[in-house]
């Protein structure tokens, strides 16, 4: 009996083992119920299993695989009520889920990420995402939201200077910065000299910043990504956005173009400083303006499959009646397609169009001629996302961009100067990246990236022996040439310590393919982008951090404290005395060597409540060390500053008024300044020693605002927003001059200029 017994036993234990086993995938994507736009870093998990969930991607798509049984599936995202479904997983299931908002609950947080305990649990270090809805309660020079100078408030995250929308992080320089908007990269992110940046914030979906330690699909620059992705638009109906400031106005308007499958977002904006000017005799020929445009559209072709279309384009003229003008913008395309290819495999195909170019032109003297440049990429992006179960998730993919360089080039009458011809180039890339949970308090996120660049024909490329011409190398239309391949490894960890705090460290190294060349410490219209030749070589960077992060009071304050080195080969500076706008071959004017940052980051953060905001605190070192520079030995960058401070405070004061203030301090920026002078023939000249070895005098200011929400009726909302920039009038020094003194030509004297005192700003904002 018991023979006959024992292997039926055998047989009901193996098969209720493999029923145990037996795992299916439950997958789909989770929308806006009220604009069915698709959320991001929306948390999935189950009920049932403790530490097994996932978020959904940047397209709102998420795939969770489990053991086949009954859970309840829950849905958490910041803002939005909480969903809950049973499901009995018994196959692989589609679940698409719709949140709606919270209205009951003030939504307070300007930087914020998607669950209260996220910051302790995921593996990003060195991230930092905004609150779009709630930039516009920050007091902002000229009363205009804007996410570069929001982001400038963040440790790690150091401003160009006095109103500037460019920014430096963790060392690196302004064109260490990654940034894309919808995947195109933008070469020059500033309207208007830099006090406007090029993003319509009312086109914005989702803003991230991704401090040196990025994932392998991201590369090309040292310091930092700045993924800023647009709205789809509403596909439930139609609704009107604007704005109207002192010296701009915008206007979005989105709506279905077939309800459920399809939608748009169209949004302008423009300043109208110029109209002021032609009011007056002595400006009325002068121009002085700004406008871009956001458009982007979708259609879901069936449940699997969808595409998106979206794109930029901004100008900037700038005018003294018929004798001076230069007007520069930025142009980006990309079309997408996204299709989930089975419930644990999902693709995302890019074909990306960018454009940055400068124009100017110059009558003097009766005598016509015209100065420009132009930076133009071709680009294909194929990334596939696997979730092979719930303790995985793959990246894997390809990238590759054509770039078309145009040097600053001149034409008119009279020009000698030798022609200069367009550089053509071929960025490559292939990368994977895995995110890996090896327990429920262990997570490791690892991954590598393979990037190889290769000078394509149409040019010759001269090779210099410190300055000095060797050799030259002549490439004809269709060969190739130099080719460079690095290896990119990168990784991360979260460790969790218990429910309120972990500690986090990664690694990384990043490969820059292209590079700025400016002689100014903000980021100007006609600087220069120029990529690797037979002189100038990849700049490479290996960046090690580490960070403890603390959560109090059940979440409702965070604390993190991040340290960070970073070491950089072949930086790029000049030769001293160098000239980049009249050189005829620029590369003439450089050297190369090596480069260190450090510092530690400090951030205080509270999310919840009345009162909101947070303190940020970094203390770092910035140098470089050239040969034929500073005699050799190591000297502070320009970014370098060491210590910067930010405070951010808003305050929820009623239902219709709320109100903000922020106070910044840092140290000034590394400067040359002359060390002595001498004249020869009644004229004087400077004498300079050491490079960057002054400093500006420290930077400090305090902004308040106001915002105060008019009653809804019906569809219709109204807000005014109060704000006033520099409030105790602090004249910061934007540059500082010499000449010799009028009374005593032995002496010499500094003259500061400071751009703004007070700046008073009013925008009403309206929405239906």
């Amino acid at each position: 009996m018991m023979n006959k017994l024992f292997p039926l036993l055998a047989v009901g234990l193996i098969l209720n083992t493999a029923q145990a086993q037996t795992k299916f995938t439950l997958n789909g994507t989770v929308k806006d119920k009220k604009t069915g736009e698709t959320l991001i870093g929306v948390a999935v998990y189950v009920k049932e299993i403790s530490g097994t969930g996932t978020s959904s991607n940047e397209y709102g798509f998420y795939s969770l695989t489990l053991p086949q049984g009954k859970y309840h599936v829950i849905s958490n995202y910041v803002g939005y009520k909480a969903d809950t479904v049973v499901v009995n997983l018994t196959a692989n299931t589609k679940l698409d889920r719709s949140l709606s908002e919270n209205t009951s609950q003030l939504k307070e947080v300007v930087v914020s990420n998607k669950r209260k305990d996220d910051n302790l649990r995921k593996t990003e270090i060195g991230v930092e995402k905004l609150d779009i809805k709630e930039i516009e309660k920050i007091p902002i020079i000229f009363g205009e939201k804007d996410i570069l100078k929001t982001i400038q408030l963040l440790p790690g995250v150091k401003s160009a200077g006095e109103g500037n929308s460019g920014f430096f992080v963790r060392g690196g320089s302004a064109d260490q910065n990654l940034i894309l908007l919808d995947e195109a990269p933008v070469y020059n992110a500033s309207h208007l000299l830099g006090f406007f940046s090029t993003f319509n914030s009312d086109a914005l979906k989702d803003v991230s910043i991704i401090k040196g330690n990025s994932p392998a699909q991201y590369g090309g620059r040292l310091s930092s990504v700045l993924d800023v992705k647009m709205k789809e638009g509403n596909n439930q109906g139609y609704n009107v956005t604007g704005g109207l400031g002192l010296i701009s106005s915008r206007l979005s308007v989105e709506g279905p173009i077939q309800k459920d499958k399809s939608s748009f977002i169209v949004s302008g904006r423009r300043t109208y400083a110029d109209v002021f000017l032609k009011a007056t005799d002595d400006f009325k020929d002068n121009s002085l303006y700004f406008y871009d445009l956001n458009a982007k559209a979708n259609y879901r072709i069936n449940e699997k499959n969808r595409i998106y279309a979206s794109g930029y384009f901004g100008r900037d003229v700038l005018g003294f009646g018929d004798n001076f003008g230069i007007d520069w913008g930025n142009t980006t395309a990309t079309v997408r397609w996204n299709s989930i290819i089975s419930p644990k495999l999902f693709s995302n195909t890019s074909f990306i169009y960018s454009n940055y170019d400068y124009n100017i032109k110059i009558n003097s003297g009766g005598t016509d001629f015209n100065i420009n440049s132009q930076i133009k990429d071709w680009n294909l992006k194929q990334e596939f996302q696997f979730f092979p179960n719930a303790k995985n998730s793959w990246r894997f993919g390809f990238n590759s961009i054509h770039h078309n360089i145009t040097p600053s080039r001149f034409e008119g009458d009279n020009i000698t100067a030798e022609e200069k011809e367009s550089r053509y180039s071929l960025e490559n890339a292939v990368f994977a990246n895995n995110t890996m949970k090896l327990s429920n308090r262990f997570t490791l996120d690892y991954g590598l990236r393979f990037s190889f660049y290769t000078i394509l024909g149409g040019d010759k490329y001269n090779i210099y022996d410190k300055g000095k011409l060797t050799d030259s190398v002549v490439l004809a239309s269709g060969d190739f040439g130099k080719t460079y391949y690095n290896l990119e490894p990168r990784m991360q960890f979260s460790y969790l310590l218990n429910d309120v705090s972990s500690i986090k460290g990664g690694y990384a190294r990043n490969t820059q393919h292209l590079h700025l060349l400016s002689n100014s410490t903000s980021s100007t219209p006609t600087d220069q982008w120029i990529g690797n030749s037979y002189n100038i070589k990849p700049e490479i960077s290996d960046q090690m951090s580490i960070g403890y992060f603390r959560n109090f009071s059940d979440n409702r304050f965070q604390f993190s404290v991040e340290g960070y080195y970073k070491h950089m080969q072949n930086q790029v500076d000049y030769k001293d005395g160098a000239d980049i706008n009249s050189a005829p071959d620029i590369e003439r004017e450089l050297l190369y060597g090596i480069g260190r940052a450090y510092g530690v980051e400090l951030l205080l953060k509270k999310t919840e409540g009345k009162f909101t905001g947070w303190v940020g605190y970094t203390l770092s070192r910035t140098e470089r060390k050239i040969d034929g520079i500073n005699n050799n030995e190591w000297y502070a960058a320009r970014q370098d500053r060491t210590h910067d401070l930010s405070v951010v405070g808003m305050y929820q004061l009623t239902k219709r008024w709320s109100l903000s203030g922020l106070f910044v301090y840092n140290t000034g920026n590394a400067v040359t300044f002359p060390s002595g002078k001498y004249n020869v023939g009644g004229n004087t000249t400077y004498y300079y020693t050491e490079r960057n070895g002054y400093r500006m005098p420290a930077y400090h200011r305090f902004d308040i605002g106001a915002t105060y929400t008019k009653p809804h009726k019906k569809r219709f909302e109204s807000s005014w927003n109060f704000s006033v920039y520099n409030v105790y009038g602090r004249e910061n020094a934007y540059t500082i001059t010499f000449e010799d003194h009028p009374d005593d030509p032995t002496r010499t004297r500094a003259i500061q200029t400071s751009l703004f005192r007070w700046v008073p700003s009013i925008t009403y904002n309206f929405k239906f």
